[in-house]
């Protein structure tokens, strides 16, 4: 058995977008999504027509913020309420940092590679849609 490429590739980032669009589509909303490499630097975006201006910094900002802290946006926000543990994180890095769900670490063989970020829906919608980005590339393996 061919062993995992180990890093997060152009044609991961690629076939991620393809399938967060055709998720996106399943709730009929324009979305915006980023791709990041194990260091936070972006390798592939796609905004899809009509998708807000405003989540175009949302999408990569999450995407980077997963990375940063290698966890989901969606339990950095759990994590970043009063009384508990990382209460104000939102207000380090520059005040780049994104404390509400859609931005999801990507793991391959244990290792976190990157992440996606996805924005323009509910919560929820962003959360599937970045999951949905993670799948094609884990399905693919």
């Amino acid at each position: 058995m061919p062993r995992l490429n180990p890093t997060l590739t152009l044609e991961d980032a690629k076939r991620m977008l393809r399938a967060a669009e055709a998720k996106a589509a399943s709730f009929a909303v324009a979305y915006n999504v980023a791709v990041v490499d194990a260091g936070g630097h972006l390798v592939a975006f796609v905004r899809q027509d009509d998708a807000l201006i405003g989540s175009i910094d949302l999408a990569i900002k999450k995407a980077v913020t997963a990375r940063f802290f290698d966890k989901t946006t969606e339990r950095l926000a759990k994590l970043s309420q009063p009384d508990e543990p990382l209460f104000g994180i939102h207000q380090s890095n520059n005040g780049n940092i994104i404390i509400f769900g859609g931005g999801i670490p990507v793991v391959r063989e244990g290792r976190i590679i990157g992440a996606i970020g996805a924005s323009a829906g509910t919560v929820e919608q962003d959360i599937a849609v970045a999951e949905a980005g993670i799948a094609a590339i884990l399905e693919a393996a």
